[in-house]
Order: C-alpha cells, then structure tokens, then sequence
C-alpha cells in the first residue's frame, strides 16, 4: 500500500507536463465547449458548426451581424508552414511569430512542447491569460503554471464587464448582444503562439488571448478579433498587411508624500544619460517576449519618449504594440517611474500606423512601382483613397477621448468644427504621410491615431478604409505635383468634437459593416457615457490612473 500511494503520488504530480495537446483527459462538459470551438475559422461566414451533442446558440433576431458574423472558435488559429525548429526555445523565430496561420496537431503539440520546457527552464510559476479591453489596457487572470496545458484546451473565464468596461448600461444599448447578457462570463482561449516568458515579472509567462461568449460564439465587441476578421477579408481579396506602430509615451517621476495631507503631483523626468538603464531593459524586455524595436528617441517635450517598432505581418504589429502598453508600465516601476499614454491638455501622444500592402505571397510591396519611381502605385492610390473618404468615422476609433482630439487643431489660430484631411510625399505634417525612402519601401504612415487608441481597433479600421477605397474607387487619387487629368479625391473634414466624430461612425455604412453593427453600438453607446462623465474621468486620468 506504501508504494502504491507513492506511485500514485508521483504520477499525480507530473500528469500536467508529460501529457502532450490532445493526450489530455478532459470531461464531457469540457470537451463540448472545446469542441465548439475548435471548430472556428476566422473569415468563414457560414452558420456555425456546433460540436456533437451541442445545444444550439439562442441568437437574438435584430442583430444585424448574426448572418455574417457568426461563427465557431477556432483554437488551432495561428498557421504556420514548418515546425518549431529543435533546440532552444526562441520567440522571435518565424515560426512562434507568425500568429496569422493555422497549427496543424503535431505543429501544435510540437509548440507545446518548447512551452513545457521554457517552462521548466524558467521554473515559471504564473501563466497570464489577457485579452484587451476596449480601450486597449490589458485585462488578465494568472494562473499556475501548472495548470497551462489543461487551460488551453478549456480557456479561462472572466466576466465580461471587464473587457467592455461600461458600468451600469441601458437596456436599450445591450438588447442587441446575444448569446449571454452583460454580466455573463466569457472565455479566454489562448492563442499559443503568443506564450512568452515576461522579463519584467517574477517567473511569469503571458499569453494573449481571444474571447468568446460560454456558448462558443466569438465575443463581436473583441477588438482583436475584429482585427483578425479584416486581415482575413484582405488575405481574400489577394493582399496582406506589412504595419509597425510608432508609440510617444511620457515618463514622470512618482509622487512624493511630503505629509499625511499633501501628496506632490509628479514631474515629468529630464531624459538624459541617466536614464538610459531604463529604456535598454525596456527594449530588451520588448525583444525577449517577441516585440522587435527599430529605434527609440526623446521626443519633444521633456519626459516625452518615442519608440518604433519593425514592421510585421498580421497582428503582430497590434500585438507589439499591446505588449508594450503593459510592460512599460511594469519597468517603469523598478526606477521608480510611472509612464503614460493618456493625453492632458497640452500634450500630444501619438499613435502612428506605418504601414504597406503586400501580396498575398508577402514577396512584392504593391504601394512601390516596378519602374523605381517614388510616387505611389495604382493599388497605394485606391487604397489612400479609401483612408481619405473615410477619415472623419477613423477618426472616432483613432483618437477616441475629448483631450486627444485637440492635437488636431493645434496649429490653428481659426477654431472651427473640423479640419481637412490632408496627405502629402514625406511630410510629416500631414495626417497620412507616403514616405517612399529607406529599404521598407513605399508605405504610408496614418497619424489620425493618438497612443491611447486600442492598436486593433487602428488596425482594423485602416485595412477596413483601404479595402473599400481598393474595390470602390474607379478613379486614380492625383498627387500634390501631378496631372490635374487624375481625380481629385474629396476627402471627408474632420470633426474636432467627439460627439461630431461618432455620428460620423454610426453613419459611415462601410465601417460599420467591416467592424459589425454590433460593435459600433457598443463602441457609441461607451463613448457617450464616458462625456457623460468627462469631467470626473479626466481627473481620474490626470495622473495616469487608468490609461497607462
């Protein structure tokens, strides 16, 4: 009895890591749910296709979206063509980078197996399982480390207030959810090419996640499963996405108690030679959970800091720049900073999408000319077009608060309800800007965006925009030294208002399509109670309490 109980003890302790992906015992209710939602392809609009012995999703009728929207998770979605290569585990390699391809089985448990030993290497503890917020702010559960394997099959629950984060809605603004109701639960499923050892926490590891409703419908107000569903749509029609964010953030130094009744207000920090350790393990944290920088520099104003990603294919690009909204934060800490994205009057944050259209086959940049001409091509003119006609609805989604709206008229001495959209060739003035020098190649740079936009959201509404602009637009867009014979392109104005830019959402059919009525209702309903409550949440933020 003796060696049996200690036979059993050991086989209890070491079940978790030597079961590999799909050896798992998993119970009955467990495994409807995964069935579910192992069956989900992203860009696959036909009625969703439930697991044996499922019950069928109650969906409400007046949801405009449950057509073309409605579809089954999908576990396997990263896609890859070569397995992890042997030896060390390394997140920068293609094959963990890529989370824009689908994991056949044995490249899956081949992936877990690299896990389970960066695991073991780094005798983590802590596996965060995160998904974004609305507003781009990381919301996550911890778990043991022991427990991983069994969570990526059955995913996490968390209650969905905390990704739609808008206390108390109406009725009328939540009737048009379906599947569960505002205070339901939903699941995180992680997306395992994701997995990283954190730098900047104690034995942790981090996955991000997509979220999907207890019943297996993926959660229609996700912003990174709205991102995912138009790279899919331009994976359709032929193209793919090569992007980078560009980021200005500020730094300033904690707050001093000086008595039991003041507390000084913090100070934005002199960047100087001091302060390099910070930014070097920043940049070297970025790289080690897989987000590569290009470059970093102080910006224009003290404290201001400015940092560049390479660009990438898919969502990886958003996924860098998600990354690197929390651990900056959590270095930040160590030298005694606190670091924020949020814009206070006076400052302005931006949030650039540089970015250029690919073949499906990544091999040939479509905004550069055969001819080696520097002026965009053909396809780069239809697809700035499409940025143009609707830069008064991206606007709404790019600088989403009342303080960072008022970058866009910084420089006019005429106030007015809105401002012309305006593009140029490398000026950097402009709002979409066509850089055509450097080895990247041609690429435009959208600066509508500020940093406390959600990456996603920027991303999926910009290939939204462009892809109309690709199938809609039948005249050329002239450049500023052209031919008057080209079309002149009319774009929108503008709104310098929030409450101007989303009637401009709510009435822009195109985007409301390509993000989901569902979506948008939320997106609005949101932001109009938050100028409901401006004034209280602009203090809350003043000092960096929310939008880090």
């Amino acid at each position: 009895m003796y060696k049996l109980r200690k036979t059993r003890k050991k086989v209890t302790k070491s079940h978790v890591y030597s079961t590999e992906v799909g050896e798992m015992d998993i119970s009955n209710s467990n495994e409807r749910i995964r069935d579910q939602m192992v069956c989900h392809k992203l860009g696959n609009m036909s009625k969703p296709v439930m697991g044996p012995g499922s019950a069928e999703s109650q969906l409400s009728h007046d949801d405009k979206d449950s057509q073309d929207e409605t579809t089954v998770i999908k576990l396997l979605s990263p896609r890859t063509t070569t397995n992890v290569p042997g030896g060390e585990f390394n997140p920068n390699s293609d094959c963990m980078r890529d989370s824009s391809q689908i994991l056949t089985p044995p490249q899956l448990s081949s992936r877990m197996k690299h896990i389970r030993q960066a695991m073991a290497k780094n005798r983590l503890q802590f596996v965060r399982f995160e998904a974004t917020d609305l507003h781009g702010v990381s919301r996550f559960k911890s778990i043991p480390a022991h427990f991983f394997q069994e969570k990526v099959s059955q995913g996490v629950c968390m209650p969905r207030g905390y990704l739609e984060v808008m206390p108390n809605p109406k009725d009328n603004e939540m009737n048009h959810l379906r599947a569960t109701c505002f205070n339901s639960d939903i699941v995180l499923m992680p997306e395992v090419s994701t997995f990283r050892v954190l730098p900047w926490a104690e034995r942790t590891a981090r996955v991000i996640c997509d979220t999907f409703t207890v019943t297996g419908e993926p959660l229609l107000t996700s912003p990174r499963y709205i991102a995912k569903r138009q790279l899919s749509q331009l994976q359709a029609s032929g193209f793919s996405l090569l992007s980078a964010f560009i980021y200005d953030f500020c730094i300033f130094g904690v707050p001093e108690i000086l008595n039991s009744k003041t507390i000084s207000f913090p100070s934005s920090a002199f960047f100087n030679n001091h302060d390099q350790p910070f930014m070097q393990e920043l940049v070297d944290g970025l790289y080690h959970t897989g987000a590569n920088v290009e470059s970093f520099s102080s910006s224009t104003r003290p404290g201001q800091m400015e940092i560049c990603f390479l660009p990438e294919f898919g969502i990886s690009s958003a996924d860098n720049a998600f990354t690197l909204r929390t651990g900056v934060k959590e270095v930040a800490s160590k030298y005694n900073y606190i670091t924020s994205f949020f814009i206070e009057t006076g400052f302005c944050n931006s949030g650039i999408l540089s970015h250029s259209l690919w073949d499906v086959d990544r091999k040939t940049n479509m905004f550069c000319s055969s001819s080696g001409t520097e002026q965009l091509t053909i396809t780069g003119k239809k697809w700035l077009a499409g940025l143009l006609k609707h830069s008064a609805a991206l606007s709404c989604l790019m600088a989403p608060t009342v303080s960072c709206r008022k970058r866009y008229s910084k420089d006019r001495k005429d106030p007015k309800e809105s401002v012309p959209t305006t593009w140029g060739y490398n000026d950097n003035s402009c709002i979409f800007n066509i850089k055509c020098h450097g080895e990247k190649g041609t690429r435009i740079e959208n600066k509508l965006g500020s940093a406390t936009a959600n990456p996603y959201l920027v991303l999926a509404a910009t290939v939204a925009a462009g892809l109309d602009g690709l199938h809609t637009s039948d005249e050329v867009l002239a450049g500023p030294d052209e031919s008057t014979d080209f079309y002149q392109v009319e774009p929108s104005e503008i709104p310098l208002k929030l409450e101007d830019a989303l009637v401009a959402l709510e009435e822009d059919q195109c985007l409301r399509q390509a993000l989901g009525e569902t979506f948008i209702r939320y997106f609005v309903a949101m932001k109009k109670y938050e100028l409901e409550s401006e004034e209280r949440d602009a203090e809350r933020n003043k000092f960096l309490a929310y939008f880090i």
